[in-house]
């Protein structure tokens, strides 16, 4: 890797590399109120023209409202971004319009503001720490920590890992029931309490109008459908994230905060459209490495700088090779399958 101002070999720590790439993407943290506005207000139209549509759509051909479901679960997702960048403060300019924007779009993402808010934040603060694993963050145990459970949490374990637990069952439990208390800080104060309850009670109170405007039927088809889908989109979004074979974990000592965040997240190389329905959110290292930076202004940065679109590409189709990693192998630094893992330890005895 060259160091990003002078061209030069970097000689030292990859620590250092993240440190400098972090200098380097300061000028990208500007937030602009009208680009802001413009992005929400053009996601929202395009999410009521599509939910709308999927809910018209009901009474003629149920084919067609799972068809307009689909864009409006992207659109979703994409509500779902723009909330993430206000509980980073990186949306808007201003700190509270982003509290407000983002209090706001929790009644359409099923998702109390100020307790995600909290949960990313250690999310980020923690990534890629082997001893600080837990809130925010996909459960991944390390080799030996599987070796050593019992069969019946080795059991409970690979069902967790599951590609249907993980990106059916979970989010369907993650979004529709898990939200709906604030479960990650029952003893963190009355703000996380109160987040969560009033997002309750917003959703109760839109859906009641949503219900007297296109009737239950029509509701339930189209929220659930939506909701659901736009929920396991951004679990698989945020799994790949930080699920694949070269990426970053270390024990205290060993941590950094920018080496973590620039190598342990992925480039999530996306068509352009789905690039833009997700926010950029793909650009992960680049997120972490900086939170600050909106969403809008992320695709600049490696725009200006293509040398960080090397740096832990996923493709598309590659990205499902990740559906295969299940365990971190400190030794050998990487992800790896439960058959790798086997495979491992067979030749253990051969190599002694």
């Amino acid at each position: 890797m060259k160091d990003p101002h002078t061209g030069q070999p970097l000689s030292d720590t990859s620590s250092q590399a993240a440190q400098i790439w972090a200098r380097r993407l300061l000028p990208y943290r500007d937030a602009s109120t009208l680009r802001a506005l413009y992005e929400l207000a053009m996601t929202l139209s395009l999410f009521a023209l599509f939910w709308s549509g999927a809910a018209y759509l009901f009474s003629i051909t149920i084919w067609g409202c799972m068809l307009s479901c689909v864009p409006a679960a992207l659109l979703l997702v994409r509500l779902f971004a723009i909330q993430h960048d206000c509980g980073h403060g990186s949306f808007f300019p201003d700190k509270r319009m982003n509290d407000l924007v983002g209090s706001c779009l929790a009644l359409l993402t099923v998702t109390p503001y100020y307790v995600w808010k909290q949960a990313h934040k250690q999310h980020h603060a923690t990534s890629g720490h082997l001893d600080k694993r837990g809130i925010g963050a996909i459960h991944t145990l390390t080799v030996n920590e599987y070796q050593a459970l019992g069969k019946w949490r080795r059991l409970a374990y690979r069902l967790f890992r599951n590609p249907i637990t993980l990106f059916i069952i979970g989010p369907a439990f993650v979004f529709l029931l898990q939200n709906r208390l604030p479960v990650e800080f029952m003893r963190g104060g009355w703000r996380y309490w109160l987040s969560a309850m009033a997002t309750n009670l917003g959703m109760a109170c839109l859906a009641g109008l949503l219900i007297w405007t296109i009737g239950w039927a029509a509701f339930l088809t189209v929220f659930l459908s939506t909701t659901l889908l736009a929920a396991m989109m951004g679990v698989w979004l945020f799994y790949v994230q930080h699920q694949f074979e070269e990426t970053h974990w270390r024990r205290t000592g060993d941590w950094n905060l920018q080496e973590a965040a620039l190598y342990g997240s992925s480039y999530y190389d996306l068509p352009d459209l789905l690039h833009w329905a997700t926010a950029n959110i793909g650009i992960h290292h680049v997120h972490h490495l900086n939170s600050r930076i909106p969403s809008y202004r992320l695709k600049q940065a490696v725009t200006d700088h293509p040398e960080l679109t090397d740096i832990n590409r996923l493709s598309l189709r590659g990205s499902l090779a990740s559906l295969n990693l299940h365990l971190w192998d400190e030794a050998r630094q990487r992800l790896i399958s439960f058959a790798e893992m086997r495979r491992n330890m067979l030749l253990k005895p051969r190599q002694a």
